[in-house]
């Protein structure tokens, strides 16, 4: 769906809770249960809180791994818990409610039975896992997919994601991460939708929903949408994971918090807290954010988990003395359950007998947890998923497999393409692919578990498919990611002399951008580096293709190349999708979701920062805002991005100028092509508010579209500005906005273009 067609958000999530929830207002009847009586879920759900013992309603409150679907993985430390022996009897005696990271139907209905036939309340297990990008078949990272700015694109990839993870008995997935990522040495940002508000907004609501699905969570098909980590992850100092968070309130409910609140009014029911603290208080142990803010501003119905031990790192933190503090303080500001520290098993019985946590807020966690189950259809249908002859058929379709390579090619973003370069024929010219990520299986990207590795396609495979006669592809690895190989410089420098096109496949392993993954210097690495000089000095023409999960600074060779396409991580057939690109079938479309800088030491660096009082405007000006080394400009701003044809832009009109308080302004540009190709352009709106009695960033997206032109033809781009769309949070921390003067700007990036003016009249 284009994002200008998505349905009001506030409808979406009211109609949600109503079907989702205990089906609405009227009370559908349950089948037969533990007291042998049908019974309306909300009445059972208090049933059953009233006849469980305190242990049991810590174990609905815990959660731990998987250790009987488990797969060896890189993405959590093991809990030191995993003995399937210690975990059923812990299921059959009420103290697990909850597993995650197992996935496979024909084990977890056996899990299940243990679960709802052999405990005393007979509660089912909610099974959940980190699908973050596809299970079997695995799509773009989501940076990468966010720069198709294509939220129909987000939608039916995590439609999909949910279609396996729901027939492999999963209930919940822990995504979509909302977190607004401006430091691009932050490893994380790779997981999100990079540094703008708008887009982050709109990518949560299309992925909350292509998680859930649009026939409410009960549906076989749909996963419980979990938006993570709130709150202000991603500005964690110096973009240094786990690090602590200093910012303003505002700066907190402009910036961080909206993409939250839009997954949840998209209806997500569940949300993960953060490992960073928040101006001193760490997001766990945060009342005002988990309670006051989230479910008595914000009306949030659903439950809250901590992140992996995040609970248990309140101690860490200095902020509670010990486990049995750090389990009081994080169930007291609101967060329901416990990711695999067994903190509330351990110590919400004696909280609870002690008076230091009231059986109330036990019993409030306890019922957001079983509420959730209920939603999911998990009473009435506790072995939902379980189905091996219904996983082997919605599991690793075509259809997926052809949804990824789409996904992939419509996230490839052309930076560069002087004299028309690409696309390189597919006959007729010799074509060396050095580089070590031109054979390279790395192209699932962090935060896969679970892919098919027997279906992952190369570069080098793609290129070859793609090619009329593969035997003038000549591919030499040169270098390995961060080390140099012996001979490697010598034998790349041979094969480019002896080709007529070199395409240089260089950047990031997905262990390089990932949690735990910060970078202080985020370039590409020295021998690929050294590699691409030494290529480069052959004089043959150069084509980059940068794997990467974040922006990078590009230096020497590489920014230099004549072509450069970032390719990111882009899944299952990424080889296929970037051979689409590269052989001129489909046209690059793709607009960057994070702003490129000059210098590492620009960070944190985004196109809609602050003017100052000293704005630079050359670098021949003294004492204004900018680095002795580099201007304040970006290398490649914040949703550029070229194709095959070639478009203009014409001045932006707006209308008579004025945009009424209470009504609205067309404003509109003509874009031309004057290419020999179609193009498929996204206009981009920006404003400024000239003066306000908060300072302003020096651009805002507020509104896109992507129109495909013709060869030759113009079309009219035409957008309705509202006074709704210019608030901004006042000093009272309220949303508002006053009359004056606004830039506006219609451009195909945020550093493109002069702008127009118009005002805002009571």
């Amino acid at each position: 769906m284009p994002h200008d067609a998505t349905p009001p958000l506030g409808a979406t999530r009211r109609r949600l809770l109503a079907t989702a929830l205990f089906g609405g207002a009227a009370v559908v009847a349950a089948p037969k249960f533990a007291w042998g009586q049908a019974m309306p879920h909300a009445a059972r759900i208090e049933q059953l809180i009233a006849a469980m013992t305190i242990e049991e309603k810590a174990g609905q409150l815990n959660l731990l791994n998987d250790p009987f679907r488990f797969r060896p993985q890189s993405v959590n430390p093991t809990d030191g818990e995993g003995d399937p022996a210690r975990v059923t009897a812990e299921i059959r005696a009420g103290r697990i409610g909850n597993l995650f990271n197992g996935v496979g139907a024909e084990t977890g209905r056996e899990i299940q039975r243990i679960a709802v036939e052999e405990s005393r309340l007979k509660i089912p297990l909610l099974f959940a896992a980190d699908i973050i990008h596809g299970l079997f078949t695995v799509f773009p990272v989501p940076l990468a997919e966010a720069a198709s700015w294509d939220t129909d694109l987000a939608y039916r990839t995590a439609r999909a994601a949910a279609v396996e993870g729901a027939a492999s008995a999963i209930h919940q997935t822990y995504a979509p991460m909302v977190d607004v990522g401006r430091d691009q040495r932050w490893g994380r940002v790779v997981e999100g939708a990079g540094e703008d508000v708008l887009l982050n907004n709109l990518m949560a609501v299309a992925r909350t929903r292509g998680f859930q699905g649009e026939r409410g969570l009960a549906d076989p098909q749909a996963l419980l949408a979990t938006p993570k980590h709130i709150a202000a992850y991603g500005a964690a100092e110096a973009g240094l994971d786990y690090n602590t968070v200093d910012i303003s309130e505002a700066q907190l409910k402009e910036v961080y918090l909206p993409p939250f609140k839009a997954a949840f009014e998209a209806g997500a029911l569940s949300t993960m807290s953060a490992f960073n603290d928040i101006n001193g208080v760490p997001a766990t142990g945060n009342e005002w954010l988990l309670t006051d803010l989230l479910r008595g501003e914000w009306g949030f119905e659903g439950f809250v988990v901590s992140d992996y031990t995040s609970e248990q790192e309140l101690i860490a933190h200095g902020f509670a003395a010990d486990g049995r503090d750090a389990a009081r303080i994080a169930l007291l500001a609101g967060v329901d359950m416990s990711m695999v520290s067994g903190l509330y098993l351990e110590h919400i019985p004696d909280l609870v007998a002690s008076g230091d946590v009231p059986m109330a807020v036990v019993d409030r966690a306890v019922r957001r947890v079983l509420s959730v189950k209920a939603a999911l259809g998990l009473f009435d249908d506790p072995y939902r998923g379980t189905s091996v002859e219904r996983e082997r058929r919605e599991v690793g379709t075509a259809e997926h497999y052809a949804l990824a390579r789409e996904a992939g090619r419509r996230s490839v973003v052309m930076l560069k393409n002087d004299e028309g370069l690409l696309p390189l024929p597919k006959s007729g010219k010799r074509i060396a692919l050095i580089g070590p990520f031109g054979p390279s299986l790395d192209v699932f990207g962090p935060w896969t578990i679970w892919g098919d590795e027997s279906k992952r396609v190369s570069v080098e495979q793609g290129f070859r498919e793609a090619m009329a006669d593969p035997s003038l592809l000549t591919v030499v690895e040169g270098s390995g990611v961060e080390d140099a190989l012996d001979g490697g410089v010598e034998a790349a420098v041979a094969a480019a002399r002896a080709a007529d096109i070199v395409v240089l496949a260089i950047g990031e392993s997905q262990g390089m951008s990932a949690e735990a993954q910060s970078r202080a210097d985020i370039v590409v690495p020295p021998p690929q580096q050294a590699l691409a000089e030494a290529v480069a000095a052959t004089g043959k023409p150069v084509v980059v293709l940068l794997r990467n999960g974040r922006a990078l600074e590009l230096s020497g060779a590489v920014r230099d190349a004549p072509a450069i396409l970032v390719t990111w991580f882009l899944g299952s057939e990424m080889g296929r999708s970037v051979a689409d690109i590269v052989f001129g079938d489909f046209a690059p479309d793709g607009r960057l979701p994070v702003s490129f800088p000059q210098l590492s030491g620009q960070q944190p660096f985004y196109y809609s920062r602050k003017t100052t009082g000293r704005p630079a405007s050359s670098r021949d000006e003294g004492y204004k805002a900018q680095f002795r080394e580099v201007g304040h400009d970006p290398l490649y701003p914040f949703g550029h991005g070229l194709t095959y044809g070639a478009v203009t832009y014409g001045a932006p009109s707006v209308g008579g100028g004025v945009l009424p308080w209470d009504g609205s302004l067309e404003v509109s540009v003509q874009v031309a092509n004057t290419g020999r190709r179609a193009a498929s352009e996204v206009v981009q709106l920006y404003i400024r508010d000239r003066v306000a009695t908060m300072t302003q960033p020096r651009q805002l997206l507020k509104d896109f579209k992507r129109v495909e032109i013709a060869p030759g033809a113009t079309e009219t781009l035409r957008f309705t500005l509202r006074r709704e769309q210019l608030l901004f949070v006042g000093r009272d921390l309220e949303w508002t906005v006053e009359p004056g003067e606004f830039d506006l700007w219609l451009a195909p990036s945020a550093e493109v273009g002069e702008p127009v003016r118009f005002r805002l009249e009571r």
